[in-house]
Parts: structure tokens; C-alpha cells; sequence
């Protein structure tokens, strides 16, 4: 994997980012590949705020996986900084490949340097596969989450 890179995203890899976050049973009810105008205006966010980290992993110029890390200062844990990781995905024909391990290995790396204490993320319920792959990694499923749709 040595010919690998993991930059930041920019507007160009948006087609192939909303790709890949549709290209599941979960993502395909809840994303629109045919519209990029709210992806599109969601990375100018994102981009804007140096506390968000939406990154692609890329190999000969194209994008093979992406995930996103938010920094976030807090008074908890003696005012800790932690980070969560969203949005992780592996294009299809590139799983089993390492790639996933080498994102995640990133994102833990980036929350270091930004001095964070803590590094979490959620996966759905039904992804028990994911969360073989993230107990495997060193991280416990040691809460239960909660949401509420708006």
C-alpha cells in the first residue's frame, strides 16, 4: 500500500465519496448521488472548520475510501479533547485490502496530534462485521448510543 494517500477531500472527490456512502443496504435509503448540491455545500462546511477532517484515501488517482474526523474540545474528563470518527467507508473492491485499518490507524494518528484523549465513533447496529473490525483495532463497545431523526 505504499503507493497510497490520505489527503483532504475536495469538491472533486464528491462524486466518488457519495458513491461510496450509498453503496450499502443502510446507505442507499438515506443518500442521493443523483443531487450533489448538499454534499457539495456540506464539504464547504466542513472545509471552513479546522476542527473537521474529511479525508479520501486515493491510489493512482482515485478515491478508495474516506471517513470523517471531528475534533472536539470539552469540559468532560478534565477537559478533554476527543475525536469522532464518521463516515468510514471502503470502496467494495478494495475490502479485505488493509485500506480500512490503514484509515482508522490514520484518524487515531490525527487525534493524537490534534491532543485529543479519546477517540470514538458509532456504527449501526446491524454492522456486526464493522464492529468486529473495530473491536479488532482496540476500540470497546463500552456505551450504547442514542438519536433522535429531525
Amino acid at each position: 500500500m505504499e503507493d497510497l494517500e490520505i489527503r483532504p477531500a475536495t469538491a472533486e472527490d464528491v462524486p466518488a465519496i457519495v458513491a461510496m456512502l450509498a453503496d450499502d443496504p443502510l446507505g442507499a435509503t438515506r443518500e442521493s448521488p443523483d443531487d450533489l448540491t448538499p454534499y457539495l455545500d456540506a464539504l464547504a462546511r466542513l472545509s471552513d472548520d479546522p476542527n473537521q477532517h474529511v479525508v479520501v484515501a486515493v491510489r493512482r488517482d482515485r478515491v478508495i475510501g474516506t471517513l470523517q474526523l471531528t475534533v472536539i474540545p470539552g469540559l468532560s474528563r478534565k477537559g478533554s479533547t476527543r475525536s469522532i470518527i464518521e463516515g468510514v467507508r471502503v470502496h467494495a473492491d478494495e475490502r479485505g485490502s488493509g485500506l480500512g485499518t490503514q484509515l482508522i490507524e490514520w484518524a487515531v494518528d490525527a487525534s493524537r496530534d490534534q491532543g485529543c484523549q479519546l477517540v470514538q465513533l458509532t456504527s449501526d447496529a446491524t454492522r456486526t462485521d464493522a464492529h468486529r473490525f473495530y473491536e479488532r483495532l482496540g476500540f470497546a463497545a463500552s456505551h450504547v448510543g442514542f438519536k433522535l431523526q429531525l
